[in-house]
Order: structure tokens, then sequence, then C-alpha cells
């Protein structure tokens, strides 16, 4: 991949966050609206970026592709299990903060992050593997996600939220080839639109509110980094490369495993009651490194 084209289009997601602060830091959204809005990108407009991939008609993925993704995925994520008990072991720190380095292993922000960055620098028929790479993720989480926390059963209901719901109707769309009235599927197409405008700018929000700089100076947290965000993307695309996959897959996993930590273990830990430090602190801190990380790894490895 061009470099020039990586960096162009991180610059213009990087502005869009920096709309969110702006907007934050004069007030425009407060921390009230910004959760009125984040139920609408993760209930509405997300999930609709999801479904317009497919009826835009710009995706030539076929059916053999999507079969690899579903098992590269699944091996993708036992491995990321295996690796979230091996990593906090690793790593300088309290046996009891084992289970959310685990966590931040192996749920990275594929959703709420991960489907507006691919769908801004990655080619259309990429987004297939994506896609499922989400359905996968929802259905982990609420089962070895919500074990690893402890303190609350698993909850199959959880697992089909309207992210997840969309992301199998979409699937189902594509390997059927079903076509939607175009009243239908413009509606879609254009709600799916607003979803990079309006998840950039509530990351924008977060980091405007939070602080970082207890995060930024914590070895365990870089240490993280370098394994989770640049050592396991390179590995991964290495062993994706020797066995032949295509370029716009092997992409598509290397961007998702370079995501940074996902939201969803934070609002678990809350509800539960757990010390939620750790989580944001990496939340935070991956997020903004993620930038830098991703635009080295495409032009490097691609």
């Amino acid at each position: 991949m061009s470099t020039l084209v990586i960096l162009q289009q991180m610059a213009v997601i990087a502005i869009l966050v920096l709309v969110g602060v702006y907007l934050y830091k004069r007030d425009v959204i407060d921390d009230h609206t910004s959760k009125k809005l984040s139920i609408i990108a993760m209930d509405v407009v997300n999930p609709a970026l999801i479904m317009s991939c497919v009826l835009s008609g710009d995706m030539t993925a076929t059916h053999k592709d999507m079969i690899y993704a579903i098992i590269v995925g699944g091996a993708l994520y036992l491995g990321l299990c295996i690796m979230g008990l091996i990593i906090p072991r690793i790593l300088p720190i309290a046996k009891e903060e084992y289970k959310f380095y685990n966590l931040m292993t192996v749920y990275t922000n594929i959703g709420f992050i991960g489907i507006p960055v691919a769908k801004a620098v990655l080619p259309s028929s990429a987004m297939l593997y994506v896609i499922v790479c989400n359905v996968l993720y929802c259905l982990l989480f609420y089962t070895h996600g919500v074990m690893t926390l402890g303190n609350e059963k698993i909850s199959i209901k959880r697992m089909f939220n309207p992210g997840t719901v969309m992301a199998i109707l979409t699937l189902v769309i594509f390997w059927f080839d079903i076509t939607l009235p175009s009243v239908i599927s413009n509606s879609v197409i254009y709600l799916g639109n607003a979803t990079i405008f309006i998840t950039m700018s509530l990351l924008g929000v977060s980091l405007a509110r939070s602080s970082i700089k207890d995060g930024l100076k914590k070895p365990e947290i870089w240490i993280y980094i370098v394994i989770r965000m640049i050592l396991l993307p390179v590995a991964l695309v290495l062993v994706m490369k020797h066995i032949g996959f295509k370029t716009e897959m092997i992409q598509a996993f290397c961007l998702l495993a370079a995501m940074p930590v996902a939201n969803l273990p934070l609002i678990q830990a809350e509800k539960i009651g757990e010390n939620t430090e750790i989580l944001s602190e990496g939340i935070m801190v991956t997020t903004v490194v993620c930038f830098v990380t991703i635009t080295f790894l495409l032009s490097v490895l691609f």
C-alpha cells in the first residue's frame, strides 16, 4: 500500500477526531450528548455501515473468501485467547491485574474504530473479513470475556446486539446474493455514511475528557503495545503471506490485529464493580498510539 495514501487517510481520521475534541472543549458535545450519540453509533449507523458494504455493490469477495474469513478469524481468536493467558505473565504487573490484560489482549476495538478505519483505508472487498470478525468478536466476548472478568453469567441474549444481528444479516445477504428494494438499500447506505464522522468525533470526545499522562508512564502498557499491536500483526501477516492468502484479506486481518483496546471490557468491568483504571488507561494510550502503529504496519508490510 502507498505510504502517502495511508498517511492521507489516517490524517483525515485524525482531523475528525480533533473535531470531536474541539466540540467537547466548546461544550457542543457534553457527557450526556456523547452517551446518546454513542447509542446512535453502536445501534444505528455502525450496523448500517456494515450492511452498506454489501449493498453498495463494491464488494467483490466470494463464498470461498467468506469461508476462509470464518476459519482464519476463528483461528485468530483462539490464538488471542491463548496469548491472553501468556502476555500478562510477561508483563511487570500484579497477579490480580492479569485478567484485565487478558481482556486487553483478546478484545480490541474492531467495531467502533475498526469498521470506520477499515472502510477508509482498505479496499471494499476487504470489508467482508471485518464483518466476519465482528460477529466472532461479539459471540466470544459474551462467553469468554464475561467468564474472564467473573461475577456474571454468560449472556446469550446480549450476544445478539444490533451490530451482531446486522452483521449476520449482511453475511446472509452476501451469501445468497439477495437484492433489497432500492428505498431500503439507499436508506441503509446513507445511514452508514454518517458512521465515520460520528464515531471518530466521539473518539475525540473520549480523548478530550480523559488524562493519559499516568498511562504513558507505565512500562507495562508500552511492552503490551510492542507485543500486541506491533509484533503480533507482523507475525500474522508473515504467516498469512506464507500460506498464500489474498492481499486484501491479509490487510484486513493486519488492521484488525493492530486495533487499540476495546471499550466493551471497560463497560462490563464497570457494571460488576471492578476497578477500571487499567482498562481506561489502556484504551486511551493504545487509541492515541494506534494512529502511528497502524500507519507504520500498513506502509511497511504492504
